[in-house]
């Protein structure tokens, strides 16, 4: 489930009902009507494990304009601000100075359900930034494939990995699946920065710009990682060797051993 993380301030005005929009930049979440997010209170910003998910939201809204056409309507249940000049201070304290009066921003619009238990969130939730381990593998080539991903801490401890079959493919569709579905977790889970490894020097190569795309095939895959890449605040390609990749190999192999075994059942 998509999350939004709010400040402690915030969150309390939430709870309360009297904040129910926030306004993204950079959508980091491809936000949209009807998607439902877990709301976080990050009660203490840089301690996570005080953090709390106050309850769900159900987005009723999205309004998209540019930053500098905000007007006082659009600051109904939200932070009020006196001037444009202010509200550029404030999103480039969150931003940087890449944010300017002409940069899109979602006012997002939700009703929220409060939750009295204050579960904590999954640890994925908890953390800004993190490394992203993806493989992909087909024996065949084409044949039967599948992708993974092994989402870290900075400090390279696991925080979730997961496995999939993707059917019948070549071995760098299969990366770019993993690359895809490792970086829409990440994303689902409120990461905003991302330093993603792949022993697939073909395919960080071409997500880099230092190889084309000459293969047909892949086009629409590099395009899909392309529009997932850019929801993010920072990201990176970075090419690791096999042998320094093999959590993410080997739920790939883990994923299509299971699919031998079920074919044998048949």
């Amino acid at each position: 489930m998509k999350t939004l993380k709010f400040n402690h301030d915030d969150a309390v005005e939430i709870f309360s009902g009297q904040k129910t929009s926030t306004w993204r930049l950079y959508d980091d979440k491809d936000l949209s009507v009807d998607d439902t997010v877990k709301i976080i209170d990050k009660v203490k910003p840089n301690q996570s494990s005080s953090w709390k998910i106050i309850g769900e939201g159900k987005i009723t809204e999205v309004v998209e304009k540019r930053l500098g056409r905000i007007n006082d309507a659009d600051m109904d249940k939200h932070k009020g601000f006196s001037s444009k000049d202010e509200i550029l201070e404030t999103y480039r304290a969150y931003y940087g100075n890449r944010v300017s009066l002409d940069t899109p921003v979602k006012i997002v619009h939700f009703e929220f359900k409060p939750n009295l238990t204050g579960d904590q969130p999954l640890a994925g939730m908890l953390i800004d930034e993190a490394k992203v381990y993806t493989d992909g593998g087909s024996r065949g080539n084409p044949g039967h494939s599948a992708g993974a991903y092994v989402i870290c801490k900075m400090d390279d401890s696991v925080v979730e990995k997961s496995g999939y079959y993707i059917g019948v493919a070549t071995n760098n569709q299969a990366e770019y699946y993993g690359m895809i579905k490792g970086l829409e977790r990440a994303r689902e889970l409120g990461i905003n920065k991302v330093q993603l490894f792949s022993d697939s020097q073909l395919v960080v190569s071409q997500m880099n710009g230092l190889y084309k795309v000459k293969n047909q095939e892949l086009v629409p895959l590099n395009q899909q990682l392309k529009e997932v890449a850019d929801s993010f605040e920072r990201i990176s390609f970075i090419y690791t060797p096999r042998e320094l990749n093999k959590t993410a190999d080997g739920e790939v192999n883990r994923i299509l051993d299971e699919q031998e075994k079920h074919k044998k059942r048949r």
